[in-house]
């Protein structure tokens, strides 16, 4: 009889019906929720930063740049916290600063305390286009999130999730 790995150290027979290496029904379940969650949010995200870009001609990253950087305290933060918060390489990040600057919504400024760090800030410009794209965000988000889930559904999913993150609890307010 064929035997196949179930967790490290541990066997359990293949059924014959079984292809050797093939999730067992309730493995192959869970696979194909969290691949719906996976997948369902990854497009939604889409979408909903789609909308913020059509209607205020914000990118996806230079939205979520503006929004760690309203919430990053003094409105400011060094730019390897920002590749770390977008996920972007330092090259990656760099891009996305550059284009922010020339559009008069950030500013470098130098470290007071080590002249090797560069901060990125939010100017007043900045801060404005930052509202106007979360008032976009939050209207998109109440259609098509709170309407069809409804908010107690939709808080019990969120606070489900966040306990699942480490970080969560130190939010940004």
């Amino acid at each position: 009889m064929a035997v196949e790995p179930v967790s490290p150290g541990v066997e359990r027979p293949a059924k014959p019906d079984e292809a050797p290496g093939c999730p067992q029904a309730a493995e192959l379940a869970l696979l194909q929720q969290w691949h719906g969650l996976h997948s369902g949010v990854r497009r939604l995200t889409d979408d909903l930063l789609a909308d913020v870009e059509e209607r205020q001609g914000l990118a996806p990253s230079s939205f979520q740049a503006l929004m760690f950087l309203v919430t990053a305290p003094g409105q400011a933060a060094p730019m390897n916290q920002l590749s770390a918060a977008l996920g972007f390489s330092t090259a990656g990040t760099t891009k996305v600063v550059d284009r922010l600057a020339e559009a008069g919504l950030v500013e470098r400024r130098p470290s007071d305390a080590d002249r090797r760090v560069v901060y990125t800030a939010l100017t007043e410009a900045g801060a404005k286009s930052v509202r106007e794209a979360s008032g976009v965000l939050v209207r998109a988000l109440r259609s098509r999130v709170l309407e069809p889930l409804g908010e107690d559904r939709f808080r019990a999913i969120a606070e489900a999730i966040a306990t699942l993150d480490p970080g969560a609890a130190d939010g940004p307010c």
